[in-house]
Protein backbone atom coordinates (compact mmCIF):
# COMPACT_ATOMS: atom_id res chain seq x y z
CA UNK A 1 0.00 0.00 0.00
CA UNK A 2 1.07 3.38 -0.41
CA UNK A 3 0.51 6.21 2.18
CA UNK A 4 1.25 9.81 1.55
CA UNK A 5 2.10 12.64 4.34
CA UNK A 6 1.77 16.05 3.62
CA UNK A 7 4.34 18.02 6.04
CA UNK A 8 3.76 21.32 6.76
CA UNK A 9 5.03 23.98 8.66
CA UNK A 10 2.56 26.99 10.52
CA UNK A 11 2.41 29.69 8.23
CA UNK A 12 4.13 32.93 9.20
CA UNK A 13 3.06 34.22 13.38
CA UNK A 14 2.40 37.45 14.75
CA UNK A 15 5.18 39.05 16.92
CA UNK A 16 3.45 42.53 17.34
CA UNK A 17 1.35 41.80 21.17
CA UNK A 18 4.29 41.27 23.85
CA UNK A 19 1.67 39.46 25.87
CA UNK A 20 1.07 36.73 23.65
CA UNK A 21 2.58 33.08 24.75
CA UNK A 22 4.09 31.19 22.14
CA UNK A 23 1.56 29.27 22.14
CA UNK A 24 -1.45 31.93 21.21
CA UNK A 25 0.72 33.98 19.22
CA UNK A 26 -1.73 33.82 15.49
CA UNK A 27 -0.76 34.35 12.30
CA UNK A 28 -0.27 37.56 10.95
CA UNK A 29 -1.09 39.37 7.78
CA UNK A 30 1.74 37.26 5.46
CA UNK A 31 0.55 34.03 7.27
CA UNK A 32 -3.30 34.55 6.30
CA UNK A 33 -2.26 34.89 2.85
CA UNK A 34 0.59 31.77 2.43
CA UNK A 35 -1.66 29.54 3.91
CA UNK A 36 -5.08 29.60 1.31
CA UNK A 37 -2.39 29.62 -1.15
CA UNK A 38 -0.71 26.72 -0.26
CA UNK A 39 -4.44 24.43 0.09
CA UNK A 40 -4.93 25.97 -3.03
CA UNK A 41 -1.63 24.24 -4.34
CA UNK A 42 -2.10 21.14 -2.83
CA UNK A 43 -6.17 20.88 -3.67
CA UNK A 44 -4.95 21.57 -7.38
CA UNK A 45 -2.50 19.37 -7.82
CA UNK A 46 -4.69 16.20 -5.49
CA UNK A 47 -2.55 16.41 -2.42
CA UNK A 48 -5.52 15.99 -0.25
CA UNK A 49 -5.62 14.71 3.05
CA UNK A 50 -8.13 11.93 4.37
CA UNK A 51 -6.60 13.14 8.29
CA UNK A 52 -5.33 15.77 9.60
CA UNK A 53 -2.77 15.71 13.08
CA UNK A 54 -2.23 19.50 13.78
CA UNK A 55 -0.74 21.05 17.28
CA UNK A 56 -2.74 22.87 18.83
CA UNK A 57 -0.77 25.79 19.12
CA UNK A 58 -3.15 29.12 17.85
CA UNK A 59 -1.17 29.63 14.94
CA UNK A 60 -0.90 25.78 13.63
CA UNK A 61 -5.01 26.02 14.26
CA UNK A 62 -5.12 29.01 12.16
CA UNK A 63 -3.24 27.45 9.54
CA UNK A 64 -4.94 24.39 9.29
CA UNK A 65 -7.95 26.54 8.82
CA UNK A 66 -7.00 28.64 5.82
CA UNK A 67 -5.58 25.05 4.67
CA UNK A 68 -8.86 22.91 4.67
CA UNK A 69 -11.41 26.25 3.11
CA UNK A 70 -9.47 25.00 0.10
CA UNK A 71 -10.08 21.32 0.07
CA UNK A 72 -13.39 20.05 -1.82
CA UNK A 73 -13.80 17.56 1.03
CA UNK A 74 -13.64 17.50 4.79
CA UNK A 75 -11.04 16.30 6.36
CA UNK A 76 -11.12 14.79 9.66
CA UNK A 77 -8.98 16.65 12.03
CA UNK A 78 -7.35 15.93 15.49
CA UNK A 79 -5.33 19.09 17.35
CA UNK A 80 -2.50 17.08 19.26
CA UNK A 81 -0.89 18.83 22.12
CA UNK A 82 2.18 16.47 21.55
CA UNK A 83 2.51 17.88 18.70
CA UNK A 84 3.33 21.25 19.86
CA UNK A 85 7.10 21.76 19.33
CA UNK A 86 7.27 17.88 19.03
CA UNK A 87 10.87 16.73 18.14
CA UNK A 88 10.58 13.75 15.14
CA UNK A 89 10.50 11.20 17.25
CA UNK A 90 7.38 12.60 18.63
CA UNK A 91 5.71 13.30 15.44
CA UNK A 92 6.55 9.42 14.18
CA UNK A 93 4.89 8.40 17.31
CA UNK A 94 1.66 10.71 16.86
CA UNK A 95 1.97 9.57 13.42
CA UNK A 96 1.64 6.16 13.70
CA UNK A 97 -1.85 6.98 15.31
CA UNK A 98 -3.23 7.60 11.87
CA UNK A 99 -5.43 5.50 10.06
CA UNK A 100 -5.73 7.41 6.71
CA UNK A 101 -3.76 6.68 3.84
CA UNK A 102 -2.78 10.59 3.30
CA UNK A 103 -2.12 12.47 6.36
CA UNK A 104 -1.53 15.54 6.57
CA UNK A 105 0.66 17.02 9.83
CA UNK A 106 0.94 20.87 11.09
CA UNK A 107 3.57 21.76 12.96
CA UNK A 108 6.58 23.78 13.82
CA UNK A 109 10.12 23.89 13.41
CA UNK A 110 12.82 22.63 14.34
CA UNK A 111 10.99 20.07 14.60
CA UNK A 112 9.58 19.59 11.68
CA UNK A 113 12.53 20.50 9.12
CA UNK A 114 14.34 17.39 11.03
CA UNK A 115 11.35 15.03 10.72
CA UNK A 116 10.99 15.76 7.00
CA UNK A 117 14.88 15.26 6.50
CA UNK A 118 14.86 11.86 8.62
CA UNK A 119 11.31 10.24 7.41
CA UNK A 120 13.05 10.54 3.47
CA UNK A 121 15.43 8.01 1.61
CA UNK A 122 17.25 10.52 -0.15
CA UNK A 123 17.50 14.24 0.43
CA UNK A 124 15.86 17.04 -1.41
CA UNK A 125 17.73 19.51 -3.86
CA UNK A 126 15.32 22.25 -3.15
CA UNK A 127 17.52 25.61 -1.82
CA UNK A 128 14.81 26.01 1.26
CA UNK A 129 13.88 22.41 2.56
CA UNK A 130 16.71 22.47 5.10
CA UNK A 131 15.55 25.38 6.55
CA UNK A 132 12.02 24.77 5.84
CA UNK A 133 10.33 28.43 5.81
CA UNK A 134 6.89 29.16 7.33
CA UNK A 135 4.31 27.23 5.36
CA UNK A 136 6.98 24.60 3.48
CA UNK A 137 5.04 21.99 2.55
CA UNK A 138 6.19 18.64 1.17
CA UNK A 139 4.33 15.70 0.18
CA UNK A 140 5.94 12.50 0.40
CA UNK A 141 5.09 8.72 -0.13
CA UNK A 142 5.90 5.51 1.62
CA UNK A 143 5.69 1.99 0.49
CA UNK A 144 4.27 0.48 4.02
CA UNK A 145 0.72 -1.68 5.26
CA UNK A 146 0.26 1.44 7.83
CA UNK A 147 1.67 3.85 9.67
CA UNK A 148 2.66 1.86 12.45
CA UNK A 149 4.59 0.05 10.40
CA UNK A 150 6.97 3.20 9.23
CA UNK A 151 10.32 3.91 9.69
CA UNK A 152 12.69 6.57 8.81
CA UNK A 153 14.58 6.58 5.89
CA UNK A 154 11.76 5.14 3.61
CA UNK A 155 9.94 8.12 2.26
CA UNK A 156 10.46 9.48 -1.82
CA UNK A 157 9.45 12.99 -1.63
CA UNK A 158 6.39 13.66 -4.08
CA UNK A 159 6.65 17.52 -4.29
CA UNK A 160 7.84 20.40 -1.86
CA UNK A 161 6.72 23.96 -1.91
CA UNK A 162 7.38 27.48 0.23
CA UNK A 163 5.00 30.09 -0.07
CA UNK A 164 7.74 32.03 -1.99
CA UNK A 165 7.57 29.56 -5.30
CA UNK A 166 4.07 30.18 -5.26
CA UNK A 167 4.69 33.85 -5.73
CA UNK A 168 7.71 33.43 -8.55
CA UNK A 169 5.21 31.34 -10.63
CA UNK A 170 2.73 34.37 -10.72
Amino acid sequence: MTLRLILTRHAKSDWDNPLDSDHARPLNARGRRAAPAIGHWLSDNGYLPQEALVSDAMRTRQTWDLLRAQFPVSVPVRFEAALYHAGPDVMLHVLRSASAEAVMMVGHNPGIAVFARMVLGSALTHPEFGRFPTCSTLVAEFDAPDWRSLRYGTGRAVAFIVPRDLDQAD
